[in-house]
């Protein structure tokens, strides 16, 4: 790959990791970088990660072979009209937001569309910042592509070559199918865990039993409705027209359970549960996706002082971080009393290798 010249509009955790990932893979990349915050930019600097900074959108991105648009997507509009006077023709125009049909209208708009591919890296971290940014984060995760229907085969075909550098693994779709693909497999989904959350919370009796006895499966399958009501609210007010027609399709679905629930109808009830385990059991094991796998292990402990303890500080001694880490009460879902979460899955690989070097037996999530 030829030396290139990258420009960042923004430098948090997708943006740092994507310089990180390629300052990686090809050391010679130069690097320009614009933040609002310049502690990160001092930062990406004395890593060696940028090899200029810049206060504003200005002239130092004419020079760029490509440019990340990776500030909060509300800024996308306003970052592209300064920066559309300092774009070479031969750039590539990218960013890294989770919904594409807004900012192709965005680029249509600007008249940018010969030179625009969208982009979805589906990776990321409950924590943010340049600071948590990693050149791993991208690692064997899916990247989609979506460029402009007026953007030559070459330009795509060397942003693939680009992406693939980074250790992640394009996919190039058009946006109008992102966009209904990840509704129906993240958004519809973080719509659904939390509406179950709120109705335990207006079902639960005053002294809280369902919240005490939630955790366990309920707590598992409803895990992402712990993320950031900002991002959701803006998710769903621009990827609203899919959302809301999957949303139809499954309040449907479940009108049609409720039906045969109230005939009783056994044969409906077991092939409904049946299909589902073995559809979902089909599903290729990975970390990529839009929905962020839980790196969790549960172990089985002696009901003794000091148990817990003990286990923290064996793998704090080697250096792993501990997400989580909580006595299971309800075990109808999973094995083991002791549940365990890590931030990623290196940690859990490890901390399970020395818990079984110890004699306690491991019980990984599916």
């Amino acid at each position: 790959m030829k030396q290139l010249t990258l420009g960042f509009i923004g430098l948090g955790l997708i943006g740092g990791s994507i310089a990180k990932a390629m300052k990686a893979a090809c050391p010679e990349t130069s690097i320009i970088a614009y933040d609002v915050n310049g502690s990160t930019l001092a930062l990406a600097m004395e890593e060696g990660i940028t090899n200029r900074i810049s206060s504003s959108i200005d002239a130092s991105f004419s020079a760029c072979d490509y440019i990340f648009l990776c500030a909060p997507v509300a800024e996308n509009d306003v970052n592209l009209k300064v920066l559309k006077q300092y774009l070479s023709p031969a750039c590539t125009l990218t960013d890294v937001g989770s919904v594409k049909g807004d900012i192709h209208r965005h680029i249509e708009e600007a008249g940018l569309s010969g030179q625009f591919i969208g982009g979805h890296p589906m990776a990321g971290s409950e924590r943010f910042g340049y600071t948590n940014s990693k050149a791993i984060l991208l690692e064997n995760a899916y990247y989609i592509l979506t460029p402009a229907p007026s953007v030559s085969e070459k330009r795509v075909e060397d942003f693939r070559q680009l992406v693939a550098a980074m250790g992640a693994i394009p996919l190039v779709l058009n946006d109008e199918q992102h966009d209904y693909v990840t509704a129906a497999i993240s958004h519809l989904p973080h719509i659904i865990a939390s509406s179950l959350v709120n109705l335990v919370r207006d079902s639960d009796s005053k002294d809280g039993i369902m919240k005490l006895i939630a955790a366990g499966g309920f707590k598992d399958i409803t895990r992402i409705a712990s993320s950031s009501p900002d991002m959701w609210q803006q998710i769903c007010l621009t990827n609203t027209e899919n959302i809301a027609s999957l949303l139809e399709d499954y309040v449907a679905a479940l009108i049609r359970i409720k039906e045969q629930l109230s005939k009783k109808d056994a044969q409906f009830l077991y092939r409904f549960f049946d299909e589902a385990r073995i559809y979902r059991d089909s599903f290729i094991e990975t970390s990529s996706g839009p929905i962020k796998k839980s790196y969790s292990l549960t172990i089985d402990i002696a009901d003794e002082a000091g148990a817990l303890a003990s286990i923290a500080t064996m793998l704090a001694l080697k250096n792993i971080s501990i997400k989580n880490i909580g006595i299971v009460h309800n075990r109808e879902l999973e094995e083991g009393a002791l549940r365990i979460e890590f931030y990623e899955e290196a940690a859990i690989q490890t901390a399970g290798e020395i818990l079984k070097s110890r004699g306690y037996v491991i019980y990984e999530k599916k």
